[in-house]
């Protein structure tokens, strides 16, 4: 049902400070940028970095990976060095773990590559991708419930079952209340987008577990049972 993470929107305190750490640790250029709102384009998805000053805002201490490109670890962990990153081996692929101005922790997740015609490792580009968003969520059950409406499909699982791991157009991890790998915690009132063949049939499928619908931008935006903003616009 959904093609594709269209965005994902941070509250950012300090835009400035916001700016200055993405762009410079992570080589984003912005796309668009206000008093209130920088977007940097990232592939398919926009980074939203906004300030508090409407709704929905961006999200708070949200978790989520940026994808970057094989073979450039060596790289990532010399550009990120003095963030003190926390390195997890995933088997296939690594990530590094650091935490922005603002409290978000941002993942570099980065696939098993080998080194160039030099045999030396490639550089760090800008992140190739945004593969995973985590949210918080009150009750597991109806929130696994209502993600899966939408067509994303069950892949892993807590062994308490206080998380879930669903898969669709990029992974989206469902936590209950609790601390991560690198102390990361899921986010709240985390605001996305999804593109789709046709958003009315999206929201119409979450109906029963959404508390506010209104059109937006030529599509339909909703509010999940925890919060959380999710907006369908459609495919072009």
């Amino acid at each position: 049902m959904l093609t594709r993470l269209t965005h994902l929107a941070l509250e950012a305190k300090g835009l400035d400070a916001a700016r200055a750490f993405y762009e410079d640790r992570f080589g984003l250029s912005a796309a668009h940028g206000t008093d209130d709102e920088v977007r940097y384009p990232v592939d398919g998805t926009e980074l939203r970095l906004r300030r508090p000053s409407g709704v929905p805002r961006g999200g708070l201490h949200t978790h989520f990976a940026f994808a970057a490109a094989p073979g450039t670890l060596s790289a990532w962990r010399a550009r990120l060095t003095a963030l003190d990153p926390e390195e997890v081996d995933f088997g296939g692929y690594r990530s590094l773990y650091v935490y922005d101005p603002d409290g978000n922790c941002v993942e570099v997740g980065v696939e098993e590559g080998d080194a160039d015609a030099d045999g030396a490792a490639p550089d760090a580009a800008a992140p190739t991708g945004i593969f995973e968003v985590v949210l918080e969520v009150a009750d597991l059950d109806t929130a696994e419930a209502t993600y899966t409406a939408l067509g994303f499909e069950p892949v892993d699982r807590g062994a308490s079952r206080r998380r879930v791991r669903l898969r669709g157009p990029m992974d989206l991890e469902l936590w209950e209340p609790q601390l991560g790998l690198a102390d990361a915690r899921g986010g709240v009132h985390v605001d996305v987008g999804f593109e789709t063949a046709d958003p009315g049939a999206a929201a119409d499928a979450v109906s029963e577990w959404v508390t506010a619908r209104e059109s937006v931008d030529g599509g339909v935006r909703v509010r999940d049972g925890d919060g959380h903003w999710v907006t369908f616009i459609p495919s072009p």
